[in-house]
């Protein structure tokens, strides 16, 4: 069925949670200072550091967004509705559901927001009034590593669906009192109709998709992965932190598409590991600045005499 559920106690507006069926996309840029957001004309996503409450820093390579995190760090979702109509967001952190708990895919819940709506999502749900916080931790201590699914440890993945729309119900015809009905003759244009049965309710049965094919994201995220045993430290996770609450409410949602338009992610690691897979690029020396023409001179000057006679 299509039910869902919604809102915690530190955003700014309503949301629900859903299961439901079909989708839509985003696409994704970054600002000046490399935080990421997608195309105001959709939905935009960021990973948040709830201790300052500003957005991570996002780095690009090969295509891929990438951020850095902290051991002990702990971060939220923050999501945004740029579009004048509900969407529904389906959301996973190391390739689990963040409201099921399950292996992620596209058919299954996730949070429902209204037009305009921004919503900072802190943590794996637990019940309509829970959530056990976001935050990152060594690989062996992440909820995916302790449920026995550590090969996707280190991405945070978003699926976006549109809501089917509801056609208008037909205009009821007009209906005649008696006295009317007798003066027409029969077959007449103004003859009696009978009122239009109410159009059945939209299914709330959840549509099973089958799995989308690999995309060249995922197929270009196996070099980084496999580099994975030259790093030198332990790859990051996002452990099932503290329970906090944060209350949500349930209601139905019908996906327009089966498939989503477009899936996005964000990956996450140590500075270090990213660093050591060329995703950041190595610190300068500390040190004297860089000189632009190393060859030179400390001051400028003119062609030097020639040496002394011998």
């Amino acid at each position: 069925m299509t039910a869902s559920i919604g809102k915690s106690a530190t955003l700014r507006r309503r949301s629900f949670l859903v299961a439901a069926s079909a989708a839509i996309g985003v696409g994704i840029a970054a600002d000046a200072r490399g935080h990421a957001f997608f195309s105001p004309d959709l939905v935009g996503l960021q990973v948040v550091d709830r201790e300052t409450g500003q957005p991570i820093r996002v780095w690009r390579h090969d295509g891929r967004l990438f951020i850095a995190g902290e051991t002990g760090d702990r971060y939220s979702l923050r999501v945004t509705n740029h579009t004048g109509a509900r969407v529904l967001v389906v959301l996973s952190v190391d390739g689990v559901n963040i409201v099921s708990g399950e292996t992620a895919g596209y058919d299954q819940r996730g949070y429902v927001f209204d037009p305009y709506e921004a919503y900072d999502i802190t943590g794996w749900r637990k019940s309509n009034s829970e959530v056990a916080a976001f935050s990152f931790a060594p690989l062996p201590q992440s909820y995916a590593a302790r449920t026995g699914r550590p090969g996707n440890v280190g991405v945070i993945g978003m699926a976006v669906f549109k809501e089917r729309a509801t056609p208008p119900p037909p205009p009821e015809p007009e209906v005649l009192d008696r006295d009317e009905a007798r003066s027409e003759p029969a077959g007449g244009t103004n003859a009696p109709a009978m009122r239009a049965a109410p159009a059945p309710p939209p299914s709330t049965a959840v549509r099973q998709g089958q799995p989308a094919p690999p995309s060249r994201d995922a197929l270009a995220g196996r070099s980084v992965a496999e580099s994975a045993a030259q790093r030198p430290d332990e790859r990051l996770g996002t452990a099932h932190g503290a329970r906090e609450w944060s209350v949500v409410n349930t209601t139905t949602f019908e996906r327009s598409t089966r498939y989503p338009v477009l899936i996005r992610q964000i990956e996450y690691d140590t500075f270090a590991n990213l660093v050591a897979c060329g995703v950041i690029p190595r610190p300068i020396p500390e040190g004297r600045p860089p000189r632009p023409f190393p060859r030179s001179g400390d001051q400028a000057g003119y062609v030097p005499d020639p040496p002394p006679d011998p």
